[in-house]
């Protein structure tokens, strides 16, 4: 069951009215093609992959029925190809974060999680952590060996921690978007909330609310303005948030800022972050 009823303002009505893409015995070539297809935008976080690119050898092997759904689901993730997007590039909080989305369908729940999840890596390697939630019993019960992952934090169900709705929006930032393609680029997403056991605000992935709904990595400006914060607020009495990133000459992101701005200066604001090379990435109501 749905956890909200905004899942088409907050972009997850995609996910909820979707059937569970299962692999069946009495299946097709084109059914095994919709496998194959869910099981890269899944494990490969809705990122582009070339034919190039493609695992042929583990498709051929689900195609004649030689592996089950789980086990290609297994060969994509330990793949150099799931490794170069996620693994060598990110932080080690990051890639957790990336294996349990892709993977598990949820957020981590808490800091221990992610600890116990560091210290398979660290200490038997990046094949056993791959294996770590493929082999759970979580994995089981919820995908078995023929049902393509999915994203489960959005629905609420047995077993699954509510707090976990609230950060799955840290890590999901829309349809089309693909996990490599975030503005925060390689910086860990929930590693500040989970040290301080605390929930994630819900901000609307692009393309879902009014403006571009992005989050900073600082959180240094808070979501909402306090009554007297600002004077002159200008016609509509409104204030936005701004969410801003700049980078150095050659293109690669340097910092993240996010401003309040009444009504009145937004022009003049918006203008000289243009000025100074910024990137306007988000602008929405406080």
């Amino acid at each position: 069951m749905a956890i909200t009823t905004a899942g088409a303002r907050l972009g997850t009505s995609a996910f909820l009215d979707a059937p569970r893409v299962e692999l069946r015995s009495n299946r097709s070539a084109e059914d095994v093609e919709a496998v194959i297809r869910a099981v890269y935008r899944q494990v490969l976080g809705n990122d582009y992959i070339m034919a190039s690119e493609r695992l042929v050898s583990a498709e051929s092997l689900l195609k004649n029925g030689s592996i089950t759904v789980r086990e290609f689901v297994r060969s994509v993730a330990k793949s150099e190809l799931y490794k170069t997007k996620f693994l060598y590039n990110n932080f080690q909080t990051r890639v957790i974060e990336l294996n349990t989305k892709h993977l598990l369908g949820r957020a981590p729940y808490d800091e221990s999680e992610v600890i116990e999840h560091l210290d398979i890596y660290e200490t038997q390697g990046f094949d056993a952590e791959i294996d770590s939630y493929i082999d759970s019993q979580e994995y089981q019960d919820n995908f078995g060996e023929n049902i393509v992952p999915y994203y489960r934090g959005f629905q609420t169900q047995t077993g699954q921690k509510t707090v976990g709705f609230t950060r799955m929006f840290r890590l999901y930032r829309g349809y089309a978007n693909s996990d490599r393609a975030q503005l925060e680029g390689s910086k860990t997403r929930l590693a500040r909330e989970l040290g301080q056991n605390r929930a994630s605000a819900v901000v609307a992935p692009s393309g879902t609310a009014n403006g571009w709904a992005y989050r900073s990595s600082s959180d240094s400006t808070p979501n909402t303005a306090l009554g007297g914060a600002f004077v002159g607020f200008g016609e509509d009495g409104k204030v936005y948030r701004l969410e801003v990133t700049w980078s150095n000459t050659k293109g690669v992101r340097r910092s993240t800022a996010s401003f309040l701005v009444p009504y009145s200066q937004l022009t003049t604001k918006l203008q000289q972050i243009l000025r100074q090379g910024g990137k306007i990435a988000s602008v929405t109501t406080a």
